[in-house]
């Protein structure tokens, strides 16, 4: 038994283009948006080099099949009925293939990826859930549940079933936060699994270290380090050149030395050794 919330309103998101796609975004679009951004960026140079790349990103969301020339209107017809978008492809100036486009389904905890965890809802998780469900949430694998707390919130609790909805509880406390419930039955028990989406957490930027690895040794006025940090480090370089001090005492014959240089006297030159000894 699943308790739904109504989704919240989300805002218009930023056009995708072709170009600006990755493994997680392509799971915004759908089979109609791949067609239009493929028209759209057919002329572009860059796609036309690098087309193995963009068809392997819209390929991790959408299932793509090649509909040849020979089975092209029974083929159409199979394809629609099968829920596929057909359309054209145009991969240069004189090529044209015709694709047959579905996104990939979600309907099992193993189609879940860290790609697309964030583009589906909460009730939507809660439906896959309760579709693959038996043993609760400990009977997923370590890797499942990973994916899906790297996009929703989970808590779950084990009560008898007369006691899970009591006032107050922690059911409805969740419940009145926004959650989504799924409830596993456990005999006269039952596991309450609460289900909310994490929000979009901007990750920080460190711009000054990863530029200072691929500038080639150009200066960055943006990757140089704030001048409290210059300060910082010059007052750990002097904390750590202390002076040399000696002891008096400690000075000897054996350890006591003095290096200094005796101008020559031209007026005192001597042809060797023998000046100095007297005859």
């Amino acid at each position: 038994m699943r308790t739904k919330q109504q989704a919240p309103a989300q805002g218009n998101k930023k056009a995708l283009s072709l170009k600006t796609l990755t493994k997680s975004t392509v799971w915004d679009v759908q089979e109609n948006d791949i067609f239009r951004m493929w028209e759209s960026a057919d002329k572009d140079a860059d796609v036309r080099e690098n087309l193995r790349h963009y068809s392997d990103i819209i390929r991790s969301a959408f299932m793509i099949e090649e509909v040849k020339e020979e089975d092209m209107d029974a083929a159409k017809k199979r394809y629609t009925k099968q829920g596929y978008k057909v359309g054209n492809i145009r991969i240069d100036e004189q090529t044209k293939v015709v694709w047959a486009i579905k996104k990939r389904p979600i309907t099992r905890v193993t189609d879940l990826t860290y790609e697309n965890i964030r583009h589906i809802s909460a009730a939507k998780l809660v439906e896959v859930l309760e579709r693959n469900f038996g043993g609760g949430w400990d009977s997923l694998s370590q890797s499942i549940q990973d994916i899906i707390e790297s996009g929703f919130d989970i808590s779950t609790t084990t009560l008898p079933k007369d006691r899970l909805r009591k006032p107050g509880g922690m059911y409805e406390k969740k419940l009145a936060d926004g959650y989504d419930v799924l409830e596993v039955p456990k005999g006269t028990w039952v596991e309450a699994i609460f289900v909310k989406q994490k929000p979009e957490a901007e990750k920080p930027r460190m711009k000054f270290q990863s530029e200072s690895i691929f500038n080639d040794g150009e200066d960055d006025e943006e990757g140089d380090l704030p001048i409290d940090d210059y300060k910082n480090h010059d007052d750990e370089d002097e904390e750590m050149e202390e002076p040399t001090t000696f002891d008096d005492e400690e000075i000897n014959e054996d350890n006591y030395r003095t290096t200094f240089e005796i101008e020559t006297d031209p007026d005192e030159e001597a042809d060797g050794l023998e000046d100095y000894v007297d005859e």
